[in-house]
């Protein structure tokens, strides 16, 4: 007799759903439909005309606004709605790991349905604070001016600000595959299509692909889809934590998440308020970014990555998640303008739980180095002109006859791994 899977059959019992009673789509206007749809909530997912599912993301009067995940086609006044009673939830399991999943949760990489599934909700709550785990240790990503400088915590959350076309993605392809984390979940949100295909293949590469759950919502999708694929990803990085595994979260990028919210909640009546941005924007990214993070069982180390047009750190966005996060790394375009990879700005860029993970004699090497980088920006434009009179600042000096050494230091080819202890060693090196 076949052994009974009890837990999956309760799972799939949880979703069975109840007769319920249906309603109607009244307008359809723009992204937004309104319907009368009986004893629906905010948040909850409703089927129309038996093809489409679509969130309801407000009320006006005693109508639901709908956001669709997916396309309008074909729907009209008087499309058939069905209320589900539940809000959106995807299939998980340890089998994630290696496949690639659209913003909805669903496989898209040819491989089938996910093995040994179990129902998880996309929406839920952070880690109560009084039960996180401190940051307390490293955690290695295998880039010198990361683990050196910036030194960043099991744990931790920061930010990865960067104009277009600097190397973002190449960045995070590099530390998927070096990352000493034992699972990476990574979020694509509004990326063009054919960069989906090459981050899949030149910088995440076989072996970073075996160990990572990929989620991409490109920019043609939904924005209601786009938004979820942020949430989706987080749920699957919590899914991993609560089993206890060490995993690095990657999103690129919550700029794009922020602009899709702004596209639901502008189509759903909000009032724009800073720089076109509705409140809600706001609301959602604390909401979003405090459940990473560690808990009592596991860890989940977020890198996010913030679009700053221009350099403008004080954008709306960038300024609110900066606030957010517990750190902050800058790409510079001028440094890549350079070829000089990878493209950190150390000056600016800033690990706030640096002191709590690294041990004195490196913290003390890290401060140095900077010191060294500092003099030599103060006397930037001298030292252009060839304007500079050595003895003037000694510590100047030092820098400029080490810069090389530095130089060499900070720079890193994508293919070359540097060990935690290795980075640490060298750096001590290069300033004693």
């Amino acid at each position: 007799m076949p052994e009974l899977d009890l837990a999956g059959a309760l799972s799939r019992l949880e979703l069975a759903a109840p007769c319920r009673e249906s309603g109607r789509v009244t307008e359809v206007t723009g992204l937004v439909l309104r319907a009368l749809v009986p004893g629906a909530r905010v948040g909850d997912v409703v089927r129309v005309e038996a093809r489409l599912d679509a969130e309801i993301v407000g009320f006006r009067g005693d109508e639901a606004v709908l956001m669709p995940l997916g396309e309008l086609d074909g729907i009209g006044p008087d499309s058939l709605v069905t209320p589900t009673g539940r809000p959106l939830a995807i299939d998980v399991s340890d089998a994630l790991t290696g496949r690639v999943l659209d913003g909805l949760g669903r496989p898209i990489d040819g491989g089938g349905p996910v093995a040994g599934p179990a129902s998880w909700s996309v929406h839920r709550a952070a880690p109560d604070p009084l039960a996180r785990r401190r940051v307390t240790r490293p955690l290695a990503l295998g880039v010198r001016a990361l683990d050196g400088l910036l030194t960043i915590g099991e744990g931790q959350r920061i930010g990865l600000f960067a104009g277009s076309g600097v190397g973002k993605s190449t960045l995070m392809g590099q530390i998927a595959r070096q990352t000493e984390a034992d699972v990476n979940v990574i979020a694509l949100v509004g990326e063009r299509g054919r960069e989906v295909v090459d981050f899949l293949e030149a910088a995440l590469g076989p072996a970073g692909r075996a160990r990572s759950v990929v989620v991409c919502a490109t920019s043609d999708a939904p924005s209601l889809v786009r938004l979820k694929a942020a949430f989706v990803a987080t749920a699957i990085a919590e899914f991993f934590r609560d089993r206890g595994r060490r995993v690095l979260f990657m999103l690129d990028s919550i700029t794009r998440v922020a602009r899709a919210q702004r596209e639901v909640g502008l189509a759903a009546g909000e009032p724009p308020a800073r720089q076109g941005y509705p409140p809600s924007v706001f609301a959602l990214l604390p909401r979003l970014l405090e459940r990473t993070g560690n808990d009592a069982r596991g860890s989940i180390t977020a890198l996010y990555t913030v679009l700053v047009a221009g350099g403008d750190m004080d954008e709306p966005i960038a300024d609110e998640v900066r606030g957010i996060l517990d750190g902050h790394v800058v790409l510079s375009r001028e440094l890549a303008d350079r070829h000089h990879w990878p493209a950190v700005d150390v000056l600016p860029s800033l690990s706030r739980l640096m002191e709590a993970v690294a041990d004195p004699q490196h913290r003390a090497a890290a401060g140095r180095l900077r010191e060294l980088l500092a003099a030599v920006d103060r006397h930037r434009d001298l030292i252009a002109l060839g304007a500079y009179q050595a003895g003037a600042d000694p510590t100047a000096d030092q820098a400029l006859a080490r810069m090389p050494a530095i130089t060499a230091f900070l720079r890193q080819r994508t293919d070359e791994r540097a060990s935690f202890d290795e980075t640490r060693s060298r750096l001590i090196e290069l300033v004693t």
